[in-house]
């Protein structure tokens, strides 16, 4: 048997070694705190260097268009933005044409494009099997993954045919003798023009808005679904009431990224919009956007005049762009609030 020495000492012992294990964790702890300290140090500079770098370039971008754009403005005023006239030979430019074909192509997209995508996003959501549902939302997806160039071929080689043979024929027959809006689908049926390029837009923009959507609806609560179902509200009251209130600010936010990608859309609009410098009020009528005149006209730009002027058309889009984005912040903040508009 042991002594009471020899216990005294092996307690004495392990009273020693949990002394030391005890300073050995608060070491361990101190130091692992200041590595902490240093990677929050670490990763709260890098990402406050990125938010700096993002908004310098922004500012860098808009103040160099800005530079570039003020012979322009000296030599032609505001008549620059409200002439129709774009004559390169003359040294004459005025943007309205371009700015009108952009407003009026990215409005026709969200007004075919938006509805659409919002059904297929509830259909995804509330009615498509689950054994199916994989299938759709990866197929979405990856029209948003088509380069804009093949949407073009595909609207010059399929859509125009298709539109000035069967589709823009029937339109003139049936709206063209209507007052008020007969004006507006009046004309021969070239196939090309505002309303086939805002055609290809609503098609492009519709997976982003879909795919948003989507996510937006998968945040609404299982519990809120399943109480609206439990008191006999049908998938179309579920949809109306429950999913699409809950999810507003995605659902704009969503529609307004839709837009953003339509005003900026270049090569496919090029293919089918026609390229003229002027305005008329049938839909059917060729046109132009920003982005295209800018795609189309920039290598050709030989004068310092010319150049000013397209890079004029670019600081234009970049403010259009930026008064989009003002009004998205607006209309949320709005609804957020609920106060009306």
């Amino acid at each position: 048997m042991q002594t009471e020495y020899e216990m005294a000492g092996v307690e004495a012992v392990g009273a020693a070694d949990t002394v030391a294990a005890a300073k050995h964790t608060v070491v361990s702890r101190q130091s692992r705190k200041v590595r902490g300290a240093w990677f929050e140090a670490g990763f709260a500079g890098i990402s406050r260097a990125g938010a700096i770098l993002l908004a310098a370039t922004m500012t860098a971008v808009f103040v160099l268009l800005a530079y570039d754009s003020l012979p322009v403005f000296k030599t032609f005023g505001l008549s620059f933005i409200t002439g129709s006239s774009w004559n390169p030979v003359l040294e004459k430019y005025g943007a309205l044409p371009s700015i009108a074909g952009t407003i009026i192509t990215s409005f026709v997209a969200i007004l075919l494009g938006a509805p659409l995508a919002l059904g297929v996003a509830l259909f995804l959501s509330e009615l498509c099997p689950f054994g199916l549902r994989p299938i759709l939302t990866t197929t979405i997806e990856l029209l948003a993954a088509i380069p804009s160039i093949i949407y073009g071929m595909w609207g010059l080689f399929v859509l125009v045919p298709i539109m000035a043979t069967v589709v823009q024929p029937r339109i003139i027959a049936w709206l063209g003798p209507l007052p008020l809006i007969g004006g507006f689908f009046a004309g021969p049926p070239f196939g090309i023009g505002i309303l086939t390029a805002g055609m290809i837009l609503s098609v492009m923009i519709l997976p982003f808005i879909a795919s948003v959507s989507l996510q937006a609806f998968a945040t609404v609560p299982v519990a809120l679904r399943e109480a609206a179902y439990g008191t006999g509200a049908s998938t179309w009251e579920v949809c109306r009431k429950i999913i699409l209130p809950y999810t507003r600010n995605g659902v704009i936010g969503a529609i307004m990224l839709g837009l953003g990608r339509a005003l900026g859309e270049t090569m496919a609009v090029t293919f089918v919009i026609g390229n003229a410098h002027r305005i008329q009020a049938s839909l059917f009528a060729p046109g132009t956007t920003i982005s295209a005149s800018l795609a189309n006209e920039f290598t050709e730009a030989t004068s310092a005049m010319y150049v000013n002027s397209l890079l004029a058309l670019g600081l234009i889009l970049f403010v259009i762009t930026f008064i989009v984005l003002v009004i998205t912040r607006i209309l949320l903040h709005s609804i957020n609030r609920n106060l009306p508009l």
